[in-house]
């Protein structure tokens, strides 16, 4: 399995289980996720070795609540963020002359972030 990292923070953004294409020549990766709900906090007792008892009431134990989101986000734990445009421009310019070990990747970004 090919896990993919941000190249900055180096956090885990998502695996090769989903569709994956390249856009922008390459400068970007689309990744197909979907809705997906999950239920949650919920214990099935026959998971653990518990047998259901004759004379105890259903639905006894813990509540259980429902999560509905993006599968890609769900099972990687990403976090949102938001920028101003400003901001945005500020961060992605300090990160350039970072990285400037690949100066041809940095062209393309300027031209594509300018369409």
């Amino acid at each position: 399995m090919i896990i993919y990292r941000d190249l900055i923070s180096h956090d885990e953004m998502f695996s090769d289980i989903y569709k994956i294409r390249e856009i922008a020549d390459g400068l970007c990766l689309e990744v197909e996720g979907k809705m997906v709900s999950r239920t949650e906090g919920n214990i099935d007792d026959s998971l653990i070795g518990g047998n259901a008892s004759a004379e105890g009431p259903e639905g006894e134990g813990t509540e259980s609540t429902v999560i509905t989101g993006v599968d890609i986000v769900m099972n990687h734990h990403l976090q949102e963020t938001s920028f101003t445009k400003e901001a945005y421009k500020k961060l992605s310019k300090n990160k350039m002359h970072l990285k400037s070990k690949k100066k041809e990747n940095i062209g393309k970004c300027e031209k594509a972030g300018k369409a």
